[in-house]
């Protein structure tokens, strides 16, 4: 990573605004998931060590522009408060008040404003709102990866305002994925899965620049199968981008591995009749929902020799347990190998690593998915760029 960080900046007396991904699951109040919370804990631990005063900012969900007090962070800032054993001030409102809060604060002293979006400007990247958050402090630091393919005002806007580096949480992603494509330990294979085609297009591009092979799964499997002539039965298909599925394998020079047997129901349920099928023998009316043993088989076996896998998405409707085994079989094939980076990037999978209880055999599991997914596209990332380089 050619970016500055925290370390590079002398803390002592300084205010940092550190834009944090706290979008956390609540539930009657409390915190029901706070591995995003956790993972900023580094960075956090570290400003207040080195005395600086501390301002996270974060969005919680979509109030699209409204206060919602369903969206409130405060839950996020009592359950950071007991993780660090410290009281973390909430500052409700950016105001004149919330200038005097940071005013009062000690060095080494840690604070959390209200949601980023209750603002209108937030997701317009409003330049009047980011200076408001740029008042905040003296130095930003963004370890928000989650976010950082958003251009808004509390992530790339107000790095316009102070001087930008990157916490701990972003700089471990950026040089994970960033290695991962830029220079992988081959073999390098990529599992891709999930439901659309349409949102993949061109991470299938450019992971085919890549890598050695690309193994796909999960509904867009079923676009890939239509373009070789398959009949998909009710499965999910996606028809207007079946020709650029015939492109794609064309482009793909056999790297492009597809399922060869499937798990089919005779409707979308978890108490469906289920049968396992070649994927040349879908039934009339059923729908494949979960890649089959014979393609578990195929996939772990090819990933034995892997230096470095990528995934992002799962094989099937993970979902509803009668059609998780792939999915699973696939984390665990990950999480068998010895020698090889493995890296898990999106929701979906993330879940999956850790429903099937291998998460902490994972080289890295990234906290954002769609951040990840862009990364892989080869896009520029607006909370990236915006940070100061080495």
């Amino acid at each position: 990573m050619n970016k500055k960080t925290v370390r590079d900046i002398n803390w002592n007396g300084k205010r940092a605004v550190v834009r944090v991904d706290f979008n956390v699951p609540l539930e009657n109040g409390q915190v029901t998931d706070d591995t995003r919370i956790r993972e900023s804990l580094p960075t956090i631990r570290y400003l207040m060590e080195h005395g600086a005063k501390t301002v996270l900012l974060s969005h919680l969900g979509r109030p699209k522009g409204k206060v919602a007090p369903e969206f409130s962070l405060k839950p996020a800032a009592d359950h950071l408060a007991k993780l660090l054993g410290k009281p973390v001030t909430f500052i409700p409102e950016l105001n004149d008040a919330a200038q005097q809060t940071v005013n009062q604060m000690q060095p080494g002293g840690v604070a959390l404003a209200e949601n980023t979006r209750f603002y209108a400007g937030e997701e317009k990247n409003d330049a009047a709102l980011a200076q408001k958050f740029a008042s905040l402090g003296d130095v930003f630091v963004n370890d928000a990866f989650g976010s950082a393919h958003r251009a808004h005002s509390s992530t790339e806007g107000i790095a316009h305002y102070l001087p930008a580096v990157a916490g701990f949480l972003m700089e471990k992603e950026l040089d994970y994925l960033g290695r991962a494509l830029g220079d992988p330990a081959r073999p390098f294979i990529a599992i891709l899965g999930g439901a659309k085609i349409s949102d993949k297009i061109q991470v299938v591009r450019s992971l085919l620049a890549k890598t050695d092979y690309l193994l796909i799964g999960g509904g867009m499997a079923n676009t890939f199968l239509k373009a070789k002539g398959l009949d998909m039965g009710a499965s999910l298909v996606e028809n207007d981008a079946v020709d650029t599925a015939k492109t794609l394998m064309d482009e793909a020079g056999g790297k492009l591995i597809l399922p060869v047997d499937a798990v089919v129901a005779d409707r979308f349920a978890a108490d469906a009749e289920r049968k396992i099928v070649s994927v040349s023998a879908v039934p009339e009316g059923w729908r494949i929902l979960d890649i089959g043993p014979d393609t578990v088989k195929t996939y772990t076996g090819m990933l034995q020799d892997a230096k470095t896998v990528v995934w992002n998405g799962p094989m099937g409707v993970f979902e509803m347990a009668p059609f998780a085994e792939g999915t699973f079989a696939i984390a665990r094939a990950l999480a068998t190998l010895p020698d090889a980076t493995t890296i898990i990037g999106g929701g979906d999978s993330a879940a999956a690593a850790h429903e099937s209880g291998v998460a902490d055999k994972i080289t890295h599991i990234s906290t954002g998915g769609g951040a990840s997914l862009e990364f892989l596209e080869g896009k520029t990332l607006p909370g990236v760029a915006a940070l100061a380089d080495e």
